[in-house]
């Protein structure tokens, strides 16, 4: 409570300079992006098992949309905004702390599931956990370094979520294929626990605003009334909220289905996906958004709104890339494309991260992060996948209209669809299952297009909008 109290009497006190030692401050930032990865082992792992789980309990590609993607994202929009509104003024330590240890254990339970159901509960938990990290982990993040470092210090940050992908496909695809996808959940959920309270004890909760320019305005207390209305000033801030959205609405569509695409049409392995395809792809998407992230620091003196134009170029530079990478006819060819792709794309994430707060005062930070996660989540995470899950439903359907078969007919193992419905059905099955995800996936990924002009046009109002200056 000292701590808390000590705290928040430095709120009014900019210095413009960093927080902390160095040291210390470069083990916090390292510290907050390996609990973001281990955030995204969690969140992503049930894209890497997804054609494990879709077989057992014998889902439709829209099932898994919805307990991959809503399920999650519901809870995780509907509950981040409190949580930010506690951090705009208790210990974001400990709640981050807490937050660690609930969606870890969350994790695990997931692999004790024993219906689709139970598993959508426990996806739900999950959810509940992650909302309370991002937000007031930028919010510490800002307060320990200076406007001029945050690009590069919050995309750092942001490779928690490339990187938690490249781990969870790196150990949950060989875990998987060794032992089964619940023992995938249970070995990567259960250290975040201790995770949580090594969190708790070795990170310090820094001054409000202590980094900011001298004279930067602050307020005591704001509602989220009061940061709403200040925000419906702010076009800036709905232009990014847009461009991120749109992207997330592809990204998380892509991450989840990327496995299943790889096995049913180029007819690899779960481990082998996960080591071959989606590591590499996972390590260049880390590239991209480190890339983006120090480009940004390095020119944004000479070009201070090159934090948005930046991702704008590369998402729509990503388009070609993903198109010919899910038409093409090898695994070699497709995750080339795919590999250059995902480093482009994901040099938006960092900046979705740095406007959004830029736009704001210290007091506001984590509430303005939370109310772009929560649009964000809700329509990109919570959508993406089921809509996408869908339209590969619709295009597989079609593909079988031809035939006496159904989709329902055809879910299920290879050695069930052997004994019910026979060799030569079950290959008309899963060629229909195979090309109408990748209409589905080759579809989408030409709304990036679309995400990359919302960025262009977020770099024409930024400076405008901008609170603490990059430069």
């Amino acid at each position: 409570m000292a701590q808390m109290n000590q705290s928040q009497s430095a709120e009014s006190h900019s210095t413009g300079q960093a927080f902390g030692t160095p040291a210390y401050r470069n083990y916090v930032l390292l510290a907050l992006t390996f609990v973001f990865t281990l955030n995204f082992i969690d969140r992503i792992l049930i894209g890497v098992v997804a054609q494990p789980i879709i077989d057992e309990f014998q889902l439709k590609d829209w099932q898994f949309g919805l307990l991959s993607g809503f399920a999650f994202a519901l809870m995780y929009s509907v509950v981040g905004i409190p949580i930010a509104r506690l951090a705009e003024h208790a210990n974001r330590v400990k709640i981050i702390a807490a937050s660690i240890i609930l969606w870890s254990a969350m994790t695990a339970l997931c692999g004790v599931a024993g219906s689709f159901a139970s598993l959508l509960i426990f996806r739900i938990g999950v959810g509940i956990g992650e909302a309370g990290l991002t937000p007031p982990a930028n919010s510490i993040i800002a307060d320990y370094f200076p406007p001029r470092s945050r690009a590069r210090a919050i995309a750092t940050y942001a490779m928690g979520i490339t990187l938690g992908g490249v781990l969870a496909n790196l150990f949950g695809g060989p875990i998987a294929e060794a032992f089964s996808w619940r023992e995938a959940f249970l070995i990567l959920g259960i250290p975040g626990v201790l995770v949580g309270f090594i969190v708790l004890f070795t990170i310090k909760e820094p001054p409000r605003g202590y980094s900011d320019p001298v004279g930067t305005p602050h307020l005591e207390k704001r509602g989220i009334a009061d940061t709403l209305s200040l925000l419906a000033g702010k076009k800036t801030f709905w232009l990014n909220v847009t461009g991120a959205t749109l992207t997330a609405f592809v990204g998380y569509a892509v991450s989840n289905f990327s496995a299943p695409f790889f096995q049913r049409v180029h007819g690899m392995s779960v481990a082998d996906v996960a080591v071959t395809v989606s590591v590499p792809i996972g390590l260049a998407a880390t590239a991209g958004t480190f890339l983006a992230g120090f480009l940004t620091e390095k020119i944004s003196k000479k070009y201070p709104t090159s934090v948005a134009w930046i991702p704008a170029v590369m998402l729509i530079g990503a388009v070609p890339f993903y198109w010919i990478g899910f038409s093409a006819a090898t695994p070699v060819m497709a995750t080339a494309f795919v590999l250059v792709g995902s480093f482009l794309h994901y040099g938006y994430l960092g900046a979705q991260y740095t406007i959004s707060q830029s736009v704001v005062d210290a007091r506001s930070r984590a509430t303005a992060v939370a109310i772009m996660l929560f649009i964000v989540n809700f329509i990109g995470y919570g959508l993406g996948p089921l809509v996408v899950g869908y339209m590969s439903d619709v295009f597989a359907g079609s593909l079988l209209s031809d035939s006496n078969l159904t989709l329902a007919m055809c879910k299920g193992t290879d050695a069930e669809l052997l004994s019910t419905i026979g060799a030569l059905p079950m290959e008309t099955c899963k060629t229909a299952a195979a090309e109408g995800l990748r209409q589905s996936l080759r579809l989408a990924t030409t709304i990036y297009g679309l995400a990359g002009l919302f960025y262009w046009w977020t770099s024409r109002t930024l400076d405008k909008d901008i609170v603490a200056r990059m430069d």
